[in-house]
């Protein structure tokens, strides 16, 4: 039996989002799986004026009230920072506006004077929770970017488990898809490609997964005809040399971040930090580094089907 569905994509978080439902579903059910994520964005998207983050990072320098699921995100956020020792900040807006992601103008490559100044504010340890007050140092900016949309579609997730709609897919600006499947519908299948020409890599088969990535490619600053991407590295202050990054795994906000946080990694230290990683979450993945070459997990392969 063919399975039918209906879907409609708006736009959050910077990107559009696509929600895939049965379709024995009215319509109007929509509006109640957007407002899901809508709440999420204005409450705690850092680019969203007013919310939560965004009144921490204007009042920097002085605790500012939030509500537990801010104190809840930070916490988890914080501890992933841990993990990677400093190649994963969520404090690493001030060297994103040096090198012009936030700015109108064109600009050169910053000075080792500007970076230096830049890299002085970037430390997630001085984040600072008491209770439901939270302060950043004078001069800090907390950046959501990496997570704050994945953490809205786990949420979306639950809220579709609770009114038991139990196959959907949800692509989330291409870089955030998560598949819910039933025994009719045991899984749904995912087109990877390489982001330099758009190449097919592989098909994968999720099942109640999410599979995140990351690339260069899409934001970008062009200094004298080189492109610079928007992942960069908080320790040297550069970009990260590496083409892409995809996770598969349990929870999208683990992926999201991972496929941010590995970004920064060799081939080689790619397997080593997921080896590390693997007591503590669910996941299998796959680095192209700036040579084209892709190195996966040994669980990889079992998931994709190479084209």
């Amino acid at each position: 039996m063919e399975l039918l569905y209906k879907a409609q994509t708006r736009f959050l978080f910077h990107a559009h989002i696509k929600i895939k439902i049965s379709a024995f579903y009215e319509d109007d059910i929509f509006d109640e799986l957007y407002t899901v994520l809508e709440d999420i964005d204005k409450k705690y998207n850092s680019y969203q004026p007013d919310s939560y983050i965004d009144r921490i990072n204007k009042h920097a320098g002085h605790f500012v009230e939030v509500d537990d699921e801010t104190v809840k995100i930070l916490g988890q956020v914080i501890n992933f920072c841990d993990y990677f020792d400093g190649t994963y900040d969520i404090t690493i807006m001030p060297l994103l506006r040096l090198w012009g992601f936030y700015k109108d103008r064109q600009r050169g490559i910053p000075s080792s004077e500007e970076l230096i100044a830049a890299k002085k504010l970037i430390d997630y340890r001085r984040i600072e929770i008491e209770g439901n007050r939270v302060r950043i140092a004078e001069g800090q900016e907390i950046i959501t970017g990496s997570f704050i949309k994945a953490f809205a579609v786990d949420k979306l997730v639950e809220k579709m488990a609770n009114i038991d709609i139990t196959d959907a897919i949800i692509n989330a600006g291409g870089s955030t898809i998560r598949a819910i499947n039933n025994e009719s519908h045991p899984a749904w299948q995912v087109i990877a490609r390489n982001p330099d020409d758009e190449q097919l890599l592989f098909n994968l088969d999720i099942s109640n997964q999410c599979f995140s990535t990351s690339s260069q490619d899409k934001t970008f600053v062009n200094i004298e005809g080189i492109k610079y991407g928007h992942i960069l590295n908080p320790k040297t202050g550069f970009p990260s040399t590496t083409k892409q990054i995809g996770i598969i795994s349990d929870s999208c906000m683990v992926g999201d971040i991972l496929s941010t946080a590995l970004f920064n990694e060799t081939a080689e230290g790619f397997l080593q930090k997921a080896d590390m990683l693997a007591p503590y979450f669910t996941f299998e993945g796959f680095i192209i580094d700036e040579n084209n070459r892709m190195t996966c997990t040994k669980g990889f392969d079992a998931l994709a089907h190479h084209l």
